[in-house]
This record gives C-alpha cells, sequence and structure tokens, in this order.
C-alpha cells in the first residue's frame, strides 16, 4: 500500500504533569491522530506502523481508531491492530498492521487515532544521586514519525513534567515554551526519515515498578473468593548514593527525597473482606482501608521509603464475595470475571503472573482476554483434596493501567463433587469412631 500520512504526533511525556495519581515510571504515552491517503489503483485494507527495534521491545499496548464525524459530533471505532512482518525491513524496523473496516480506494482518505505505550524510555542522568538531588533524565525519540510511508505533513508536540529542561536537540523547526516543546511543521518527508532528538528534563516523580507480581485469586463454591499478591517492588528512577538521614527526610519533605515515595494506593473490588498487609517479617501496621459501595482503597505504607535502586517485597491477601464475581452462563457453564491487572495506581509491572485455582472438579477450563497472553494448567493440591484443582495460569511483560479491564474464567463444574469434602470428613470421623469402639472391645491381653 501506498499512501501519504498527515500526521498530527502528540508525544505525551506530561504523565507526571497534573496529579501524582496520574503518574506512572518511565513511561511515555504517544498518542498520533493520522489522516491516511490511498494514491495507490489497488485497494488498501491495512495502514503498516513503523517503529524502531528498542521501542518495538518495549511496547505495552497499541490501539487504533477509526474517527467518525466531525467536530461535537466526533466519535471513534476501534479498529483490529496485530504485528507483523515485512520483507527487508530497513535497520530491522518492526511492524503493526492496523486493520481498516473497509479498503480505501484510490484517492480515499481516512482518519486515524493512534494509542500506544512503551515502557521504560526514560533514561535518569546522572545515574546516582544524594538525598537532596533533584531527578533528571533523558527522553529518546525523533522529531520525524518513522513511517514506511511518504508523510505530507507531520508535528511532534513534546510535553514534559515541569518547566525545567536542562537541554533539548535542536531540529528546525522548534519552538519552546513552558513545559512544551514543538517540532516542525515538516513536510514532505521520504518514507522511513529519521531525525534523533534528546531532551534532558527534570522529572521528580517517584519511579515505581513492579519487577514481579504474582495474584493467586482462589475461587471457593462455599462462598468467598480469595486473593493473594505477592510483589517485589523496585524504585527504578536515579539510584540513591551516600547516607540516608531520615532525620532531614523527616524535617524537610519538600526539599529532602523528592523523587522517593513513601506509600501507594491499591484499588481494590467494593464489599472486600479479611485484608492484610505483610512481609517477611510481619504484619505491618501502616495501611488504611477505605471503602464504599463502588471501589476500596487501601494506602499502604512499606516499612522504609524507596529511594531509587531501592527495593521492596510484601504480601497482599483479601477476600471478596463469591456472587460479585462468579456466574452461571446461558449453556450452564460457570465463569469468574475479574480484573486483570495491577491493583497498585501508578506503576508498571514488568512480569505479571495471574492464577486462578477453580474448585476441585473443574473440567474444560477457557480464557477470554481482550490481548494476547501466555496461557498454561497447572493443578494444586489443598486440604482435603483428592485429584487436585485446576489452575488456569496467566502470564504478561510490561503490563500497564490499561490492561486493568475485566477477563472471564469458563469452566465446567459438577455440583456433586461439593459433597466431596463433606463425605470425607464424615467417612474420617466414621472409621475414626469405628477404630475407637474396636480398639475397646478387643482383648489383647495375653492372661484371661
Amino acid at each position: 500500500m501506498a499512501a501519504i500520512i498527515l500526521s498530527l504526533l502528540v508525544l505525551s511525556l506530561s504523565l507526571f504533569t497534573v496529579i501524582s495519581s496520574s503518574s506512572l515510571p518511565g513511561l511515555q504515552i504517544l498518542q498520533a491522530e493520522r489522516q491516511v491517503e490511498n494514491i495507490e489503483d489497488d485497494p488498501a485494507s491495512t495502514v503498516l506502523l513503523a517503529f524502531p527495534p528498542a521501542q518495538f521491545d518495549r511496547l505495552a499496548l497499541v490501539k487504533a481508531a477509526v474517527t467518525v464525524g466531525k467536530k461535537r459530533k466526533k466519535s471513534y471505532v476501534p479498529l483490529e491492530v496485530n504485528p507483523t512482518e515485512q520483507p527487508s525491513p530497513p535497520n530491522g524496523t518492526k511492524y503493526y498492521a492496523i486493520s481498516l473496516l473497509k479498503p480505501l480506494l484510490k484517492g480515499e482518505t481516512t482518519s486515524l487515532e493512534i494509542l500506544y505505550i512503551l515502557t521504560h524510555s526514560l533514561e535518569p542522568f546522572p545515574v546516582e544521586i544524594s538525598q537532596s538531588d533533584s531527578q533528571l533524565v533523558y527522553y529518546h525519540d525523533s522529531a520525524i514519525i518513522l513511517s514506511p510511508y511518504l508523510i505530507k505533513q507531520q508535528a511532534t508536540l513534546v510535553k514534559t513534567p515541569s518547566n525545567k529542561v536542562e537541554s533539548f536537540t535542536q531540529v528546525e523547526p522548534t519552538h519552546r515554551s513552558g513545559n512544551e516543546l514543538r517540532y516542525g511543521p515538516y513536510e514532505d518527508e521520504q518514507p522511513y526519515s529519521y531525525a534523533p532528538m534528546i531532551i534532558h528534563f527534570e522529572n521528580n516523580n517517584p519511579f515505581a515498578v513492579v519487577e514481579e507480581l504474582e495474584r493467586e485469586i482462589e475461587v471457593s463454591h462455599w462462598g468467598s473468593v480469595q486473593v493473594t499478591e505477592h510483589y517485589k517492588l523496585a524504585h527504578a528512577g536515579a539510584k540513591h548514593k551516600g547516607v540516608f538521614s531520615r532525620v532531614e527526610y523527616q524535617s524537610r519533605p519538600a526539599a529532602s527525597g523528592v523523587s522517593s515515595f513513601k506509600h501507594l494506593l491499591a484499588e481494590l473490588p467494593p464489599r472486600v473482606h479479611s485484608v492484610y498487609y505483610r512481609d517477611d517479617i510481619g504484619n505491618i501496621s501502616s495501611s488504611r482501608l477505605r471503602t464504599s459501595s463502588k471501589k476500596s482503597e487501601l494506602l499502604i505504607e512499606p516499612r522504609y521509603p524507596l529511594f531509587g535502586g531501592w527495593k521492596a517485597t510484601f504480601v497482599i491477601g483479601y477476600g471478596v464475595p463469591l456472587q460479585d464475581f462468579l456466574f452461571e452462563s446461558a449453556a450452564g457453564a460457570r465463569y469468574l470475571n475479574y480484573s486483570f491487572g495491577c491493583p497498585l495506581a501508578d506503576t508498571v509491572v514488568d512480569k505479571l503472573t495471574i492464577k486462578v485455582v477453580l474448585p476441585e472438579g473443574s473440567q474444560n477450563p477457557s480464557v477470554e482476554i481482550p490481548f494476547a497472553v501466555e496461557q498454561s494448567l497447572e493443578t494444586k493440591y489443598s486440604y482435603l483434596d483428592v485429584i487436585g484443582r485446576t489452575v488456569v495460569v496467566l502470564e504478561k511483560k510490561n503490563v500497564v493501567p490499561e490492561h486493568n479491564v475485566p477477563f472471564q474464567v469458563h469452566y465446567k463444574f459438577n455440583p456433586v463433587f461439593m459433597l466431596a469434602e463433606p463425605l470425607l470428613l464424615a467417612s474420617a470421623f466414621f472409621l475414626f469412631f469405628i477404630t475407637c469402639v474396636a480398639y475397646l472391645h478387643i482383648d489383647l491381653s495375653l492372661r484371661k
């Protein structure tokens, strides 16, 4: 497909600009509005998105939608986006293909809204800072969007979290106003044009990264769903150097440890109960739970504030009512409807593992989820289990808040299996009683 792209590309680094709850560590959100025109005789049914290899490996999410209507009546229709390969890509370029609703004929145009998210895109420099220093980061990209098509016109807008910009690459025309840098507009750029740019700016927002998260969701047909979450948390910003002074940290909070963080917010389902927060030492009492009919919020505070390079491990557990998350389909099968992703706000998860432990006797499990994940099955044995419980394992890397969407696990279950544990207990007590009676009535003495 040969096409001309008229593009306004917005590289939004303002992840931390408004309030801290909207911040995301080392995350880059790119949103582009593109007008695509087919200049070939053959109809075009797909549009390619090109990425450098380094960016492709850090992609967490790619979305596209076609715009319908104008101004106030504008709406968006989601489009299918999938990774694809092209013959002989220059410099190892990687691609995603956007499937259009209908093929574009020669001379026809369409407007696309594209969103993709990259993790670990900001590089701290200097790599080590003291307790009283501000955190500075590098951002690397191209002022001209990488594209396999001729670009008729394009502009790039970069928003930084603060007005303190140490330096930036000049790719004329370049204009700066406050915390905004505007590159372009550029016209008649050839395919695969590239204009490197580096921006060095202040970013004191905490880089909270969950290196590994394992969530175990155990379903019990006796009325509860028990959730256990194991966290390995790290501060991925500039590493802390020197001695940590808690006196200075507490007496000068506005100037000491400005890039550190000491509390996190976990967004839990409504009507949670039996909530606990602990680590290897034991229970951590520095937490506050707020519940409502729509959601529950658990504000947790680690045993010590986290500076760059510091880590913490802990466990959060809670129970939720079974009727809120387990349903029965029209075909008679049961399915669990739960939220994917990480409950901690403003965090990136390098590796997420979700284990759904189904009741003993469950058969034919299947998963419905709106994006690609690795799936596998395991068997877990718990108290009074005979044949073991089926465990559905879902794994995904580079998980961001946009992945916090519902997913469903369908399975078939014979209600007879609910009698297995009560019958097993009753049989054990009965055998114990018979053994005691037999022992009392048997004479084992050698003399009469």
